[in-house]
């Protein structure tokens, strides 16, 4: 496997870096969409921040990584069947590329012909959803899905588990993943029903600045020369990200939610005009994420105002009298709500 190019190391596009390190914290905040222009570090902030995660505990020969001390329900069958009495392993947490070409059988699952061939046994051999279960799906130009696929992960990011019923084959297993998402909006817009499962939103540019442009070129090309060197330089710095990653998720069911944030966060999305209720509990899970990240015991005001452009830029209704970015109309919201200067 090449290497890695380390996440910390990764300079400016801090909302992203952010976003990706809460949806991380926890996977229950429903995922991460990265829109920008080619060649602003999307995709190598995605596939960086695998090399950082914490392990996890998974069952040992288990095709869909089921966590051993997990409820029963949100087990496979066979590690359902065997519930204590099953081995564990520490394994790196998974993070799954779903190729633009991908056919529907390598996304779910299918037949395995060569073993339905040459010994007349008919067993399912486990798709990339499966490989993503307990980890992260990436798609890379996410807009350009084909709507097939795009149904099939409506279906499975709703329920949490995939099913397969082709071939006189009826399978159940759970597929519980973080889908990360990135793209170029010039290429085609996102299908709103999909758009929608994404809790974070985050849209990123190529630097303007002289000084940036030119550390991120030194800091490439160092890492290009001597990728082993580079990484030793910044191990120090990962390894305290995956700490801090790590004590934020045994911390994230204790963080306090205050009445005010719950009443706050309702407001910004009554007031923004957002459809459903997804909002909130979104803006909630990020805030009390943000929490955990920084070692408080409850969340505050700051850490909802934080969260808030990221998580409901995407959910705004288009207002054909407003010509405002949807950033600055979710600013507008959070100055007029809060009094006060635009975050």
């Amino acid at each position: 496997m090449g290497a890695v190019y380390p996440f910390t190391a990764i300079i400016g596009q801090e909302s992203m870096k952010q976003a990706l390190i809460l949806a991380a914290v926890d996977p229950h905040i429903g995922g991460v969409l990265v829109f920008g222009e080619r060649g602003t570090g999307k995709s190598t902030s995605i596939r960086a921040l695998a090399s950082t995660l914490p392990r996890i505990n998974v069952v040992a020969n288990c095709r869909y990584q089921c966590d051993p001390e997990g409820p029963r329900l949100g087990l496979c069958g066979q590690c359902s069947d065997n519930k204590g009495t099953v081995k564990a392993k520490r394994q790196a947490l998974p993070v799954v590329d779903l190729p633009l070409g991908a056919t529907e059988d390598r996304v779910v699952g299918a037949l395995d012909i060569e073993r339905a061939l040459h010994h007349g046994e008919k067993v399912f051999e486990p798709g990339l959803l499966a490989a993503a279960n307990r980890g992260f799906l990436y798609v890379d130009e996410v807009n350009l899905l084909e709507d097939h696929i795009v149904d099939t992960l409506l279906d499975v990011a709703a329920s949490g588990e995939n099913l397969v019923e082709r071939e006189g084959l009826s399978i159940r297993h759970p597929a519980r993943f973080v889908l990360v998402g990135s793209g170029n909006p010039e290429e085609g817009e996102l299908r709103p029903q999909l758009l929608d499962r994404f809790g974070l939103s985050v849209d990123v540019k190529t630097p303007k600045d002289v000084a940036t442009r030119v550390d991120i070129i030194l800091a490439r090309d160092e890492f290009d020369r001597d990728p082993e060197a580079f990484e030793r330089r910044w191990r120090r710095k990962e390894n305290a990200l995956r700490r801090r990653i790590e004590l934020a998720r045994g911390r994230l069911d204790d963080i306090d939610m205050p009445a005010e944030i719950l009443e706050l966060a309702a407001s910004l999305c009554i007031t923004l005009g957002t459809d459903g209720l997804r909002g909130e509990l979104t803006l909630i899970r990020a805030a009390r994420a943000t929490a955990a990240l920084n070692g408080r015991d409850s969340a505050s005001i700051a850490d909802l105002k934080a969260v808030a452009p990221m998580v409901l830029r995407h959910r705004l209704r288009r207002d054909p009298l407003d010509e405002s970015s949807s950033d600055v109309r979710v600013e507008r919201a959070i100055e007029a709500l809060f009094n006060q200067e635009p975050v």
